[in-house]
């Protein structure tokens, strides 16, 4: 299972980015995916998640508000839209895989791969 994080970069706050994460080696259609983010200094965190089965979705209670994560089975990438952002979301965003017909939401132990990560950064 590979995964590739991207659309990361510099962005001012109060702006938008959409990261993306292509998935390969994976029926991807099959598995629940999560976006994470750790920013230096502290603990890898949940953003948000989808599920395989019916698109349900989770989200951090912080950024449930301007965050929105999607999926394209046919492209086996998944999205993370992020609007109004701000300089406390600067941070690597890594995106995750579930087990096959895994159970997705919150927790890390929930995610059997990860990507590299994409940096965000969000300038004041």
């Amino acid at each position: 299972v590979q995964l590739q994080a991207s659309g990361g970069g510099l962005v001012q706050a109060g702006g938008s980015l959409r990261l993306s994460c292509s998935a390969s080696g994976l029926a991807f259609s099959w598995y629940g995916m999560g976006w994470f983010r750790q920013a230096p200094g502290k603990e890898r965190e949940f953003v948000a998640a989808i599920s395989w089965k019916n698109g349900n979705t989770w989200y951090a209670e912080s950024l449930k508000d301007r965050v929105t994560i999607s999926r394209d089975n046919d492209k086996k990438t998944v999205y993370l839209q992020m609007n109004s952002l701000k300089p406390e979301d600067t941070a690597d965003y890594y995106c995750a895989a579930s087990t096959f017909q895994g159970t997705t939401g919150s927790s890390r132990a929930h995610y059997a791969s990860w990507g590299q990560g994409t940096q965000v950064t969000v300038s004041s």
